[in-house]
């Protein structure tokens, strides 16, 4: 048993100093990211239901660190500002499929390709998925009132409260003070425990999980693809808190492509996220936005076992040279900062109820 625990928790403390250094880069990211672009202009580019909208919608959302709960409240707060029901159903899947944050850590533990090729697949499965809500029959008569979206704030915090009051912008310091507390205090909060979680259980699959078991599935790449597409649409687990586990399962052999089925998703798909849409846009809508993302993520994870052919790249080897190197100092140093702000922010709001 003590070696047993021993394994794990050598496995995750890898992990953790490996992606701590980018994870705290991507708060810090996040915090400015934050003080610069406010919620005014978010939806003053999403009105409407043209292609462009869309297009905008996801590019917004690419970079934006909200989790997949914080973009729920998020995304009905714009459709009662007036936002198209196209734009706001893409902003609702790249927000939570990507994030800087995200990506900084998908550098860290995965590779370079992987790193391009995941915020442009989730432009390109929001992009879709908003033109194709575009073209279905809205049920009501317009985007749902105030008393509809009542009961559905944001538990997470990561996100703002449907119905919250706009405000003026506060002057460049205090924006950036702002934005580095909301950064290093809610979304760290919010997160970081996922985060952990990830970390845990990417441990476990790196001690329990032989090497090279993974590769050569029954069924061949088709059914590996759809197998993740599964294990993927009901899982509650942020983009962040993804990567770990995707990283651990290309180690034991799964291909990058499912990998990022997995990583688009998870994050894009649960059943609050569901249960959300289809109040707001209808069950059509629903079906729709799950058939889009489901059918771009297997379509875009070959697309991606195809890059790596064509490259000859192989992504264990990235990742192996970081485990062969050990943690660095900067990973440890980091790696302990980023425990004793996690547990800081939980007991502190533990105490504040």
């Amino acid at each position: 048993m003590v070696a047993f625990l021993s394994g794990i928790i050598e496995q995750s403390w890898w992990v953790l100093t490996e992606a701590a250094p980018w994870v705290l880069f991507g708060f810090l990211a996040a915090g400015v990211l934050r003080a610069f672009v406010h919620d005014d202009s978010v939806a003053r580019h999403l009105g409407g239901n043209d292609t462009r909208s869309v297009i905008k919608a996801s590019l917004i959302g690419i970079p934006l660190p909200l989790c997949s709960c914080g973009v729920l409240p998020t995304a009905v707060g714009l459709r009662h500002q007036g936002a198209g029901r196209g734009p706001a159903a893409a902003f609702m899947v790249s927000t939570p499929e990507s994030g800087v944050d995200s990506i900084a850590i998908t550098w860290a533990l995965l590779d370079p390709i992987m790193t391009l090729f995941r915020p442009l697949a989730a432009f390109l499965t929001a992009t879709l998925t908003g033109l194709a809500i575009n073209r279905v029959p809205e049920a009501g008569s317009g985007p749902a009132t105030d008393d509809e979206g009542e009961g559905e704030t944001n538990t997470c915090g990561c996100g703002r409260e449907i119905g919250e009051t706009m405000t003026e912008r506060p002057a460049l310091g205090a924006r950036l003070r702002s934005g580095l507390v909301y950064a290093f205090g809610d979304l760290l909060a919010d997160i970081g425990w996922l985060l952990l979680i990830g970390v845990l259980i990417a441990g476990v699959i790196g001690w329990l999980v032989p090497a090279e078991s993974l590769v050569d599935l029954p069924g061949g790449e088709g059914l590996e693809l759809l197998l993740m597409l599964v294990v993927g649409i009901p899982l509650y687990i942020c983009a962040t808190a993804s990567t770990p586990i995707a990283a651990a399962l290309v180690l034991k052999g799964l291909s990058p492509g499912a990998a990022l089925v997995f990583l688009l998703a998870g994050p894009a798909t649960n059943a609050a996220t569901v249960t959300v849409f289809a109040r707001h846009w209808g069950r059509r809508a629903t079906v729709v936005y799950l058939a889009v993302i489901a059918g771009c993520a297997v379509a875009l994870g070959y697309l991606l076992n195809r890059v790596y052919e064509w490259t000859g790249a192989d992504i264990t080897r990235w990742i192996a040279a970081g485990d062969e190197s050990g943690p660095g100092l900067v990973g440890v140093v980091s790696a302990i900062i980023l425990l004793l702000l996690i547990a800081a922010e939980m007991l502190g709001r533990r105490r504040n109820g």
